[in-house]
C-alpha cells in the first residue's frame, strides 16, 4: 500500500492512470489549472480542443470504441454547460464517459456567484452519477465509484466536479487502495429464459433477427457468426447495429434506415418472431412491433409501453447467450425465408441502379456508392447527423463492427468531425472518412484546427445543399411551406486552406470517387466539398414498391 503527499488534482490524475486512462480531451480554464498541471506531470496525453462540446464527443468516441471510460475536461460555468450535449450523447448512446469540471472554491469563495451554476445538479438528469469531490482523502474511492458506474451494467456518462480549493488541497498521506475495475463479467442468462426463447424461435415459421447497438462488438460478432451459420436465420441491422455482422452476407436483408414503409420493413412485417440482439429503446425504434413475438437478448432489460414490450427477455452476457443458442437450437425444416430474400433482392437491385446515377448535384445514393467502392474495408466512416444519414444507413455496406460510426440515440449534429478526430487519436494508421452536412460541419468547424495541429491524415466529406435538408424533407411530408431552412455557406475550399488543410470541390458526378482516392492516398487533412440534391432520392422513398 503506497502513501504519498499529493494534492487532490494529483491524486485524481493518479487514479485515472490506474484506471487505464491514456488521453483527456478538453479546454483549460482558471479553475482547472491545478488539474492541468497534474496532467502535465503524468503519462496521460492532454488533447486541447477548440470547444468543450467537441471534447465530450471525442471522449465519448473513445469510450464507444474501447469499452473503457473516455474523459473530457472543462472549467466551471460556460465551460461545463458547453459539455452538456456531449454528455447526453454518451449517456443515450451507452458509451462509458467521465466529465471532469472545475468550480470556484467551496470553502471560502470571495467572488460571490460569479460564473457559478450548480453543475452537479445540472448533470444528474443526463448521467448515471454526478458528485463534487470534497476532500483529497475521498478522491480515490469517488473516482473508482464513478468509473465503475460508467463501465458497468448499461454503459453511460458520469461526472466529477473538482473545486479550485480542493484541487490544491494537500493530503499528508493517501492510500491508493480503491479497487480498479478490471474484466467486468456479466451474469449468464437464466436457463428458463433461454429455453423459452428457443421454443418460440423453433416453433415459428418466419423468424428474423435484428442486430442493435449492443451487438456491435468484435467478440459478439465472432459468436454471432457461429449462430448465424448454424441457424441460417436472416438478419436486419438497426442504424447503430450496422457492422455487427458482415452485411455482404446473403443473410443480410437491410438496415432500418426509415421508421416504416421501406423494403426492410416489409420483411419485418412478414416475420412472426423477431429476435432483437443488443437492442435498446434509446435507439430509434426499427419499427412499431404490433402483434409480433419479440425475443429480447441483451445485457439489460429494455422496455417501452406501446413501442417495445418483449414476449421474452434473455438478460445476460450476449456472447454467452448466443453460444448457448448455437449449441441448443433445433433447426425447424418448416422455416420459410423466401419472402425475406425476395425483399433483399429488390433492395439490392434499386441500390445498385441508383448508385450509378450521373445526376449533378449528386444524389445521395451515388455518394454512398462511391464511398462503398473507395473506403478501405478496414477503414471507418464517421457520420454527423442529417438527411444523408438515412441513405448511408440504407445503402452503405458495413463489413465489421464499428466500420461505421453513427448516432441514432441523441442524433445530434456537430459530432462527426470530433468523432473522426478521436478515431485518429486511437488508431493513427486507420483510414477515416468524416461525412457531414454543411449544417453539422459548421457546428464543429473550429476543431478542424485540432486535426491539422495534430498532423492527422483525415478525410472530411462535406455535403453542400445550403439548407437543413432533413427538416426540409419533414416539412414537405407534412405539406408545410418551406421556411427557416436556407443559409449561405463559406467557400469550403478556401476555408480548408485557411486552416492549413487541403480543399477539393466536386464539379461533376465522376469527381467524387477521384477526390476520395487522392485524399485517402495523401497526407494531411482533406476537405472534399460535394454538392448534393435529395429531390429525386426522396421521391423514391414515396414510391417504394410492395413486394408480393
Amino acid at each position: 500500500m503506497e502513501a504519498k503527499k499529493m494534492n487532490s488534482a494529483e491524486i485524481l490524475v493518479r487514479c485515472l492512470e490506474d484506471h487505464g486512462v491514456s488521453h483527456i480531451f478538453g479546454v483549460p480554464g482558471e479553475e482547472n489549472l491545478a488539474f492541468l498541471e497534474a496532467i502535465r506531470k503524468s503519462k496521460i496525453i492532454f488533447v486541447t480542443t477548440r470547444h468543450e462540446q467537441a471534447a465530450a464527443f471525442m471522449a465519448a468516441t473513445f469510450g464507444r470504441m474501447t469499452g473503457k471510460v473516455g474523459v473530457a475536461l472543462s472549467t466551471l460555468g460556460p465551460g461545463a454547460t458547453n459539455l452538456l450535449t456531449g454528455v447526453a450523447y454518451a449517456q443515450l448512446g451507452g458509451f462509458p464517459f467521465l466529465a471532469i469540471t472545475g468550480q470556484k472554491p467551496i470553502k471560502k469563495n470571495k467572488q460571490g456567484k460569479f460564473q457559478i451554476v450548480d453543475i452537479v445538479a445540472m448533470m444528474k438528469p443526463i448521467t448515471k452519477f454526478s458528485i463534487t469531490i470534497t476532500s483529497s482523502e475521498k478522491t480515490p474511492s469517488m473516482v473508482s465509484e464513478a468509473i465503475e458506474k460508467a463501465e458497468t451494467e448499461r454503459f453511460g456518462a458520469v461526472h466529477l466536479e473538482l473545486p479550485e480549493d480542493i484541487a490544491s488541497e494537500v493530503c499528508d498521506a493517501i492510500s491508493f487502495d480503491a479497487p480498479v475495475i478490471q474484466n467486468i463479467k456479466y451474469p449468464t442468462a437464466k436457463e428458463k429464459d433461454i429455453k423459452k426463447a428457443l421454443e418460440e424461435i423453433e416453433k415459428s415459421k418466419h423468424p428474423l433477427i435484428i442486430l442493435g447497438r449492443g451487438a456491435n462488438d468484435e467478440l459478439i460478432s465472432k459468436v454471432l457468426k457461429s449462430f448465424l451459420e448454424k441457424a441460417g436465420i436472416p438478419f436486419v441491422s438497426t442504424q447503430m447495429g450496422k457492422g455487427s455482422f458482415d452485411e455482404n452476407s446473403k443473410l443480410y436483408i437491410g438496415t432500418t434506415a426509415l421508421s416504416a414503409g421501406d423494403y426492410v420493413h416489409q420483411a419485418l412485417q412478414s416475420a412472426d418472431v423477431i429476435i432483437l440482439i443488443g437492442h435498446d429503446v434509446t435507439e430509434k425504434p426499427p419499427m412499431i412491433f404490433d402483434k409480433k413475438k419479440i425475443i429480447h437478448i441483451n445485457f439489460f432489460s429494455s422496455k417501452f409501453p406501446d413501442v417495445y414490450v418483449p414476449t421474452c427477455e434473455v438478460i445476460g452476457d450476449i456472447s454467452n447467450t448466443l453460444s448457448v443458442f448455437t449449441e441448443k437450437i433445433k433447426i425447424n425444416p418448416a422455416w420459410d425465408f423466401n419472402y425475406f430474400f425476395k425483399v433483399r433482392d429488390a433492395l439490392i437491385k434499386i441500390i445498385k441502379e441508383s448508385s450509378q446515377s450521373q445526376d449533378f448535384p449528386l444524389r445521395p445514393e451515388r455518394i454512398v456508392g462511391d464511398i462503398n467502392k473507395n473506403l478501405p474495408k478496414d477503414g471507418t466512416l464517421a457520420l454527423d447527423n442529417g438527411m444523408y444519414k438515412i441513405w448511408v444507413a440504407r445503402n452503405f455496406i458495413a463489413s465489421s463492427p464499428n466500420n461505421i460510426l453513427l448516432d441514432n440515440t441523441l442524433a445530434t449534429m456537430g459530432a462527426g468531425l470530433p468523432s473522426g478526430i478521436a478515431l485518429k487519436v486511437l488508431y493513427p494508421n486507420k483510414k477515416v472518412l468524416v461525412m457531414a452536412g454543411d449544417g453539422g460541419i459548421m457546428m464543429s468547424i473550429g476543431d478542424l484546427e485540432t486535426a491539422v495541429r495534430l498532423k492527422f491524415d483525415l478525410v472530411i466529406l462535406v455535403l453542400d445543399d445550403s439548407e437543413f435538408g432533413m427538416i426540409r424533407w419533414k416539412q414537405s411530408n407534412m405539406n408545410l411551406s418551406q421556411f427557416g431552412l436556407s443559409f449561405n455557406n463559406p467557400d469550403f475550399v478556401m476555408l480548408a486552406k485557411s486552416f492549413g488543410a487541403i480543399g477539393h470541390k466536386v464539379e461533376k458526378a465522376d469527381d467524387l470517387a477521384l477526390h476520395l482516392q487522392k485524399a485517402f492516398n495523401s497526407k494531411g487533412v482533406h476537405i472534399i466539398v460535394c454538392p448534393i440534391n435529395y429531390d429525386e432520392a426522396n421521391k423514391t422513398l414515396k414510391n417504394i414498391k410492395i413486394i408480393e
